[in-house]
């Protein structure tokens, strides 16, 4: 028997070989108050990965103008969104995250299911410090980003290795850095589309609004634009739909610089002067709810398309934890369970 010299065998070598999925989402502010909001936006806009420029400018905006204007705002913002259980987007990643434990137990897959936040709490660095501890030395990350991009998988990827790097014993790690083209993602998209429309009809256009990144990074090849319109692209042809039925736009910028286009907000006060006043509107590279969704467009880019003469305007949700979103979870963590 082997003989574990100042550790039992539950605290040393025996207690490993275990199997654990790492859900991540981008994050939440811990409340909808200014001083969360500065927290959160402070460790998100100092990732520079996020924000590409030289370090010393971009920390002398973030602090000096940023970081003291921003907070409030977007305090206000997540305020209209708050549950009684909180964050939209940590109410449903909790629920993914159970509802795929369960599915998984059912299917005897033999491993945990866990969720972290690349920014806020959980972090990444505290989820997985306790996985180490529970002796899982076998880690699937699966960033909950459909569309791979350096800003959002590229900076998990980031996380997990900062954190890895201070472990002695290295985990086996299989990092599934994008789905945009799963069959089951695509598929799971389409069912909820056709839901909508077999409840509300065909509208004149379907909008998949994306979100947006500098166009730069395009530029210097951050596939992510590509990614969105080959999702686009699957979904309409699953749908049926022409090219004069659905657009492709991008959300949520910030700051001057040029980002992908068209941009969400224009299309939708140039629609109804286009004769579309019928809109139905996804955002395909959001897995859960969030402020983006839920403030941005069902609050801001509704009101500037029915300002400009828009009639009807739904929003489709996002897959959340819709049972088929989560079987193509479990679809894409599967091959690196154990067998």
């Amino acid at each position: 028997m082997a003989k574990y010299i100042g550790l039992t065998k539950e605290q040393g070598h025996g207690k490993r070989g275990k199997t654990g999925v790492l859900l991540v989402n981008l994050g939440t502010p811990d409340e909808p108050s200014t001083p969360a909001l500065r927290r959160y936006l402070a460790e998100f806009l100092s990732d520079p990965r996020v924000i590409e420029m030289p370090r010393l400018l971009w920390k002398a905006i973030l602090h000096g103008i940023i970081l003291r204007t921003r907070p409030a705002k977007s305090a206000a913002a997540y305020r209209e969104v708050w549950t009684d259980a909180g964050s939209p987007l940590m109410v449903i990643s909790l629920r993914q995250t159970s509802k795929l434990q369960r599915l998984l137990d059912e299917q005897q897959a033999g491993c945990s299911v866990h969720l972290a936040m690349r920014y806020g709490n959980p972090s990444i660095a505290s989820v997985m410090q306790d996985m180490q501890r529970h002796g899982i030395d076998n880690i699937v990350v699966l960033p909950l980003y459909p569309q791979y991009a350096a800003p959002s998988s590229g900076t998990v990827f980031d996380a997990v290795a900062a954190e890895l790097m201070r472990w002695r014993y290295v985990p086996s790690l299989h990092f599934i850095h994008t789905y945009h083209d799963s069959a089951d993602y695509i598929d799971a998209l389409v069912a909820s589309i056709k839901r909508d429309f077999d409840t509300n009809g065909k509208p004149q256009k379907l909008v998949l609004s994306y979100h947006g990144m500098p166009q730069e990074y395009l530029e210097k090849g951050d596939p992510y634009y590509c990614f969105c319109m080959k999702t686009s692209a699957l979904v309409a042809q699953k749908l049926g739909l022409e090219e004069k039925d659905y657009i492709s736009t991008f959300q949520s910028r910030f700051g001057k610089a040029v980002w992908l286009q068209p941009y969400t907000d224009a299309i939708m006060k140039a629609l109804p002067g286009e004769g579309i006043k019928d809109v139905a509107v996804i955002c395909p590279a959001f897995s859960a709810d969030c402020l983006e969704t839920l403030e941005e467009i069902t609050g801001e880019n509704r009101e500037y398309f029915e300002a400009a003469g828009g009639e009807s305007f739904r929003y489709i949700p996002c897959l959340n934890d819709d049972d088929a979103h989560i079987a193509m979870m479990a679809s894409l963590v599967t091959p690196f369970l154990p067998r």
